[in-house]
């Protein structure tokens, strides 16, 4: 359980999510990342050598990825400071384990503030080739990042959707659950959109692109949202014969980032928005479950937070997660007790998108929010992440 260690209130951002092969496609990940968080430190009158460490978090391999980490510290505070970073790839939970990372500093006393940064870029993945000297004629090996690492876990052999529906069949879920669950977080993400985007406003930053030297554009929004109609997602043939998952019911690849300020109670009031309202990290906690069950894996790293902050589900006012299938909230919901409905409010990366190192962390910029808007209280995140492991964090807004 962590005492000491608080996010400034809007002390984060996330860029849009942006369709895959959409805007950001020809971006470099590493570039759009710390521009994109320095001039967000920048429009927040936030000076960027405030930052004592910086943790990149990043899984689709860009170009100059060896000095990822530290040539996004140095962009971020424009030289102006020798900033150090630590490159940090842990799938889908990489914005989490970037937040427990800089809390832990902050606990133990060793700087003040720690900033999280995690950009990444599915579109034009790196096609990688491996030696293979002992192969036949010498033939090298392939690989395609994405297709290759979505349809293939080396450890259990299986894709992806294959580890949802090996959960699906265990707690005897249905296409019809999942169907029903996946239109509620359409219309979840639609109230997100109200009245102009407000509640996305609260936290998003616009993203400036430069796509020829005589033309700029501003990606203000996301992109490659599907509408969802309970007629559509009924249409729709389940991609494993026999399992419970459509490409309705799980999650798109995109492309985006996002930035979190990690830092003392002290710093976090300077430079919070509102100084009446504190985030508190509270706690953190890590699974893995039996091979090929992914989706699984949230539950017990869930629970491990909670016991570690003493808490109970009865004492959360607000759960987000990171549900790349549907079975992930399913199973979340039965395991826990949880009315599945009412979790993910304002939007999950079910349906924005998963760029997988920042798609948690736009999570927990939403949780927060939320907690805020309700007026306070404890909120959770989970999440699940490829080799069937997962991730819980406890937050407490005041």
């Amino acid at each position: 359980m962590f005492n000491k260690s608080y996010i400034p209130f809007n002390g984060y951002y996330s860029s849009p999510f942006c369709k895959w092969q959409g805007s950001f496609q020809n971006e470099n990940a590493i570039e759009l990342g710390a521009k994109t968080a320095r001039s967000w430190l920048l429009k927040k009158n936030i000076d960027p050598t405030i930052i004592d460490y910086l943790y990149f978090g990043n899984t689709v391999a860009q170009h100059r990825i060896f000095h990822g980490h530290n040539w996004a510290a140095a962009m971020v505070v424009d030289n102006e400071k020798n900033l150090p970073g630590l490159f940090v790839h842990q799938a889908c939970s990489t914005s989490a384990t970037c937040i427990y990372l800089a809390a832990l500093n902050i606990e133990a006393g060793i700087y003040d503030t720690g900033f999280a940064l995690m950009s990444d870029r599915c579109s034009n993945g790196p096609h990688t080739i491996w030696p293979n000297p002992k192969g036949p004629g010498g033939e090298v090996i392939s690989e395609n990042w994405n297709m290759d690492n979505m349809n293939f876990d080396p450890n259990a052999g299986l894709k992806m959707v294959q580890t949802g529906e090996n959960v699906a069949r265990e707690v005897s879920a249905t296409r019809e659950e999942a169907d029903a669950m996946t239109l509620r977080r359409y219309e979840q993400y639609l109230d997100a959109l109200k009245d102009d985007r407000a509640f996305q406003k609260r936290y998003m930053m616009p993203v400036e692109i430069q796509v020829n030297r005589k033309k700029t554009i501003v990606v203000e929004a996301d992109e490659g949202i599907t509408p969802c109609t309970a007629d559509g997602l009924a249409k729709l043939r389940p991609v494993e014969q026999g399992g419970i998952h459509t490409f309705g019911s799980q999650t798109h690849p995109a492309d985006g980032n996002c930035g979190i300020i990690v830092t003392t109670k002290d710093k976090a009031k300077e430079l919070s928005a509102d100084k009446n309202i504190e985030v508190q990290i509270i706690a953190y906690g890590f699974a893995r479950v039996k091979k090929g069950f992914m989706p699984a894996a949230p539950v017990p790293a869930a629970q491990m937070a909670l016991d570690q902050a003493g808490l109970t589900m009865d004492d959360i006012k607000a759960i987000k997660t990171h549900n790349p299938f549907a079975i992930n909230d399913l199973n979340l919901a039965k395991m826990m007790n949880i009315d599945v409905m009412k979790m993910n409010n304002y939007g999950s990366s079910l349906i924005f998108g998963h760029p997988q190192g920042p798609t948690a962390g736009r999570l927990i910029c939403e949780l927060i929010e939320e907690l805020a808007l309700i007026g306070g209280g404890y909120g959770m995140f989970a999440g699940c992440a490829a080799g069937d492991t997962g991730v819980g964090m406890i937050f407490k807004v005041s």
